[in-house]
Parts: structure tokens; C-alpha cells; sequence
């Protein structure tokens, strides 16, 4: 229901791959593109994005430069990524301010997918990347139901 996109797959690769290294290891996008099969330059493009516009990440210049993640992950949610990766965001079109909708004026659901945007922004600032990537996410519980026929 709610895609992300190919550029946000390949930050969070990114940042899962580099989150496994000895802190203060650098790391280029060439190793992550390489280690994944992710296209360099798309890869290299959300790499700088997190150094330059998010700062969840630090540039090192030079022969010998790379990566490193400064900020920590525990701090920052999936939603500050997706802001920095795609910029602002909205599930639909007319929650944005300067493209308002052509039917906008007789829009019986502005309401509940109002409702509906502000929720999923709460989860995702809720969720951290620390807790997505690096811990174990729990899985729900399977329903009783489901425990008794597979029982």
C-alpha cells in the first residue's frame, strides 16, 4: 500500500551495511553498490544526500575517503529519512500546500486521509532507524486461529 521508493531502499542498504562496521570505518558507495548489486550512481546520489542535506552521514574527501555514520541511528526515524532522500512528504497530492487539488472543492475525503497522513507521520517518526535496521523488529504474535490449525 505505502511503496517506498528504489532511492530510500538503497540509504537504508546503505546505512544497515555500514551500521555492521567498527564505528569510524569509512565506507564508499562503490563497496555498497558492489556488495548489493544497486546502480553506483544512485547509490552514491542518497549516499552524499545523507552528508550533505541529512547529516546522518560524514564525508571524507580523497584517495582514501569514504562514509561514516555520525549520527545516531537511534535518534533519527524513518520519516527524517525519507524527508532528506525524497524531501517533504504526503500520501496524496492535495496535502501539499503549493499543488492544490481539481477537485479539492468537492473532495468528500480530505478529512479522513488528512486523518489517515497524520497517523502514518506519527508511526514513522515514532520508528527509528536503529530500531528498523539494526535491531530485531518483533514479529506479531500469530492469531489463535491460526496456532490451532497449524497446531
Amino acid at each position: 500500500m505505502n511503496k517506498i521508493n528504489r532511492k530510500l531502499e538503497y540509504a537504508l542498504m546503505a546505512l544497515k551495511y555500514m551500521s555492521q562496521k567498527i564505528p569510524g570505518e569509512l565506507t564508499t558507495a562503490k563497496e555498497v553498490s558492489d556488495s548489493f548489486h544497486t546502480p553506483f550512481d544512485a547509490t552514491a546520489r542518497v549516499m552524499q544526500q545523507m552528508a550533505q542535506k541529512g547529516g546522518i552521514l560524514r564525508a571524507e574527501y580523497g584517495a582514501n575517503g569514504g562514509y561514516q555514520i555520525t549520527k545516531d541511528l537511534a535518534k533519527v526515524s524513518i520519516h527524517d529519512l525519507v524527508e532528506v532522500i525524497e524531501g517533504p512528504t504526503a500520501l496524496v497530492k492535495c496535502l501539499h500546500k503549493e499543488a492544490p487539488c481539481e477537485i479539492q472543492g468537492t473532495c468528500n475525503i480530505v478529512s479522513p486521509i488528512t486523518a489517515l497522513n497524520d497517523r502514518l507521520t506519527d508511526f514513522y517518526k515514532s520508528l527509528s532507524l536503529k530500531e528498523l535496521l539494526v535491531e530485531r523488529m518483533a514479529m506479531p504474535a500469530k492469531k489463535s486461529s491460526e496456532a490451532v490449525a497449524h497446531g
